[in-house]
């Protein structure tokens, strides 16, 4: 990890941060929206095993990494759920053709 020398040099280093975030962020909804394309149902987008397989596996990374599992799994849930409602969105209009 880089030491900063000042507040100002942090705060650019925690935008660049932010930035990559929301890249990453961005292309994990890309690939979402492309999974849609190889499932069946609804119930197969949700996919509870999957979530839970990837809830367990953030946790444990956070843990390596000295980060709170709590919220590690808590931003996850948010980011999922909304994900899932993205990806049946796009399964069913998928769906109709």
């Amino acid at each position: 990890m880089q030491k900063c020398n000042s507040l100002e040099e942090v705060r650019t280093e925690i935008d660049k941060l932010d930035t990559q975030l929301v890249d990453l962020i961005s292309t994990r909804s890309h690939l979402i929206r492309q999974a849609a394309g190889f499932k069946n149902s609804v119930d197969e987008v949700k996919a509870e095993d999957r979530i839970e397989f990837i809830l367990g596996r953030v946790r444990h990374l956070a843990i390596q990494k000295g980060v709170s599992p709590n919220m590690i799994s808590e931003l996850f849930v948010i980011m999922i759920d909304e994900m899932v409602e993205t990806e049946i969105a796009e399964f069913r209009n998928t769906s109709t053709f």
